[in-house]
């Protein structure tokens, strides 16, 4: 790049040309259709290439859009005619002076003159879409090619662009509008371009100048003003900062420390074990405003008999006064190989080759060194307490650890919005004694569906279960009085109102079954199963 404002200039020609083109991921679908689409999450581009060759043939020309996926996707070298076409106001040398792309030959030739020229890509560059609380949104993001591209197992300073992981913590990330957010390890941006949609403003930071200077290419490119980058590690950046919002995919890769382990930038931390997902939970109180929230991924060992969830409630420990609430969930766990595997293969070393043998023995040596047996991966939401009138923090009101395998359940936009819920229902849970619970008028969820068995010829239902179609995907077993209770909650009647009738339709003592369903009726509201009547 060159100076500030030329290079200004070719970012904004850029995006005109992507726009233009109809670089979209609608628009790549269309052109190379489902299955090569399944194809490419493979990592298999084979049957992309087909179809756009194909299309070619049928055509006559070269579509944009697809001269555009064959260079930044797909890898492959094009005719700098091809760019040139697909890019009009941007060109093939302004595509240089970004350092998109470099010239293949004489970078003067022209199509009459000598050899024809080509291009190959020095980025990935590709369309990325998504629904959140706010509504659909599309971008255009930059990262470094991937190993489809490169063709060889990716470097230690590589910049990871949007993986399963980034769309699970955007997917997690709060839509709550708060006027300073923090995203720690930014990387290409993401995580950053999605807070930037809530918060005033977004500080995001990374180890990697590499990254920096990307993530800041694909804010410009989107258009997206209200993030400010900075250099450094975890916290350091923002020493004596509070932020509203924290949102982190830290480097949570345990890897081995060995000098014939490579250390990616994008995943390893650096630290042993999961030490770095630990500093950033212990850090992160002293960084959040009061009622401040942080959200990140993170993997926590399993050492010899001892539980994870033990390990994590001693990274709770509050510091200099200031705790913090929590909600971990664990979503999987995995053994020793498993997760060497998974870790080996991510960096792009093949299984069967000797250095991918390599590379799982010190895994397992460093596993079995250290009295590792399995590792769990997970979400953590963090909350710094408020402060109440003393200067002194409350105490923490939230503290739920749990294992929900697989838990994303079917939400379109996300469970951002979901966690928030839950969050503002526990609030007023903590604050609300049993005598204003019986007092509140509830409804049922809109995605709560309730399913009932019968034995043939029965007129009563032997199991009955309450299913969440959105959040999390719970189900809860119901009895004959929960049910009803539930059933019951239009908004209309309160609580109280309700037990009473079914007291008297039970022939049961009032007291004692509001004593056994008002705490079952607590943990509905938190989960989401039922709402109030007004935001809370």
């Amino acid at each position: 790049m060159t100076s500030a404002p030329i290079t200004t200039d070719l970012i904004s020609r850029l995006r005109s040309d992507l726009a233009a083109a109809h670089f979209s991921v609608p628009g790549l679908t269309g052109l190379w259709g489902i299955d090569a689409d399944a194809a490419l999450r493979r990592n298999q581009r084979v049957p992309a290439q087909r179809a756009l060759a194909a299309l070619a043939t049928r055509l006559g020309r070269n579509e944009p859009a697809a001269t555009l996926a064959r260079l930044f996707l797909l890898g492959d070298q094009v005719p700098r005619a091809d760019l040139d076409t697909a890019m009009p106001t941007l060109g093939a040398k302004g595509a240089e002076e970004l350092a998109l792309v470099a010239f293949v030959g004489n970078p003067t030739a022209t199509d009459s003159a000598g050899p024809e020229t080509f291009l190959r890509p020095l980025v990935d560059l590709r369309p990325y879409s998504f629904v959140d609380a706010h509504g659909a949104g599309s971008w255009w993001i930059v990262s470094d090619l991937g190993e489809l591209a490169l063709g060889h197992p990716l470097g230690e300073t590589h910049v990871l662009g949007i993986g399963g992981a980034s769309r699970t913590l955007s997917g997690l990330m709060m839509p709550t509008p708060v006027a300073r957010a923090l995203d720690i390890g930014t990387g290409c941006g993401i995580q950053a371009m999605h807070a930037a949609r809530h918060a005033e403003h977004v500080v995001a930071t990374d180890i990697s100048v590499r990254a920096l200077e990307l993530a800041a290419l694909n804010a410009e490119l989107n258009d997206i003003d209200n993030i400010e980058f900075r250099f450094g590690s975890l916290f350091e950046p923002v020493a004596g900062e509070r932020f509203d919002h924290i949102i982190s995919n830290p480097p949570f890769v345990i890897t081995p420390r060995g000098v014939d382990v490579p250390s990616y930038e994008y995943r390893d931390g650096g630290m042993v074990g999961d030490a770095l997902v630990e500093a950033v939970v212990r850090g992160a109180a002293a960084h959040l405003s009061p009622g401040g929230v942080v959200q990140l991924l993170g993997n926590w060992e399993y050492h010899d008999d001892t539980d994870a969830f033990d390990r994590l409630e001693r990274w709770l420990t509050p510091v200099a006064g200031e705790s913090l609430d929590a909600w971990i969930i664990e979503r999987e766990v995995q053994s020793p190989g498993e997760y060497a595997e998974t870790w080996i293969r991510d960096g792009g070393t093949r299984p069967g080759t000797a250095d991918f043998d390599l590379l799982y023995n010190a895994w397992l040596n460093d596993f079995e060194a250290r009295g590792v047996r399995r590792v769990g991966f997970g979400y953590l939401v963090l909350r710094r307490t408020d402060v109440v009138a003393t200067g002194l923090p409350t105490p923490p009101t939230l503290r739920r650890l749990e294992r929900m395998p697989d838990a994303l359940g079917h939400n379109p936009a996300g469970l951002g919005a979901h966690l928030a819920e839950c969050l503002a229902a526990h609030d007023w849970l903590a604050r609300t004694d049993d005598a204003l619970l019986l007092r509140t008028s509830l409804t049922v969820a809109s995605d709560v569906t309730e399913e009932r068995h019968y034995w043939p010829g029965q007129p009563n239902p032997t199991l009955m279960t309450l299913h969440q179609g959105g959040g999390f995907g719970r189900s809860v077993p119901l009895d004959t009085a929960l049910a009803g209770l539930v059933g019951a909650c239009d908004g209309d009647l309160a609580v109280g109102a309700i037990i009473g009738a079914l007291a008297q339709l039970l022939e049961a003592d009032e007291a004692a079954l509001v004593a056994e369903l008002l705490p079952q009726l607590r943990g509905l509201l938190v989960d989401g199963f039922l709402s109030l009547p007004e935001p809370v």
